[in-house]
């Protein structure tokens, strides 16, 4: 064989292990939508109880369920979630805390593992879904981000989740991550958040997502360790949002940038 030969086989033989790898991760897809089904009817009557409790103890139940099912279901798809740096959430703190978006995986996997009850900011489109929209509903702030009115509503949504001793969970990249930074540029919302609320902000960065279900691959799942983890909480005192959102996006891409 030629050398030529020898060459000309290594590209069919990289994409013969793409293929492979492309097939596997749709089925491994496919079970992850099927037990993710499975294992949301076993929890929706039991979380739809936390209607009938006052919050933020409504609250608290509903987040304590989520994490019992999300800590089973990612184990079932062999994306095991390991949590650092809870000792920064101080107790009787609320806080705005907020992540980097990289996958579809990010949404289930922010919420349930932050000490306490918290909502997350999400589109009002996924609380149209049959069954499945009263849990959604039940866990958000729920916005249209291409409506004023709603956009407003949601702001006051968040500051009263905040003064109901919750967290308030953001995704200050807006949509995932697609482009190859570590961050896409940040909005303002979440730190306006923060300085009118007088809150302090919790940065969290979310590894693994990225690798588990691309945003580019369409229905894809790759089983991956997955790791969050919380930083030391930053104050707003004195602050205006162009700064906090700037500092906030540094501390973020330099944790990113370490890895894991």
């Amino acid at each position: 064989m030629t050398n030529s030969d020898n060459y000309s086989s290594q590209p069919t033989t990289a994409s013969l292990k793409d293929v492979c790898r492309t097939i596997f991760a749709t089925i491994w897809a496919c079970w992850g939508l099927i037990s993710f089904v499975i294992t949301f009817l076993i929890v929706f009557i039991p979380s739809m109880l936390s209607y009938l409790i006052p919050e933020p103890k409504g609250q608290d139940y509903f987040i304590a369920l989520s994490k019992v099912w999300m800590w089973t279901w990612l184990r079932m798809i062999g994306c095991p979630a390991i949590i650092k740096g809870k000792e920064n959430f101080k107790k009787g703190h609320t806080y705005v805390v907020v992540y980097n978006h990289n996958a579809l995986l990010d949404v289930p996997l922010s919420a349930p593992f932050i000490p306490g009850g918290n909502k997350t900011i999400a589109k009002a489109s996924f609380a149209k879904v049959p069954i499945f929209g009263w849990f959604y509903k039940r866990g958000s702030v729920l916005v249209n981000r291409g409506d004023n009115k709603s956009r407003l509503k949601s702001f006051e949504d968040m500051r009263e989740v905040l003064r109901n001793n919750m967290h308030m969970c953001i995704y200050p990249e807006g949509t995932r991550n697609r482009t190859n930074e570590p961050l896409k540029p940040f909005f303002d919302g979440a730190f306006k958040l923060a300085i009118d609320a007088k809150k302090e902000v919790i940065p969290c960065i979310i590894f693994g997502t990225k690798k588990a279900m691309p945003a580019n691959k369409g229905f894809y799942l790759w089983p991956t360790r997955l790791q969050m983890h919380f930083l030391p909480a930053v104050s707003s005192e004195g602050l205006k949002a162009p700064f906090l959102k700037e500092k906030i996006f540094n501390i973020m891409k330099e944790h990113y940038l370490k890895g894991v």
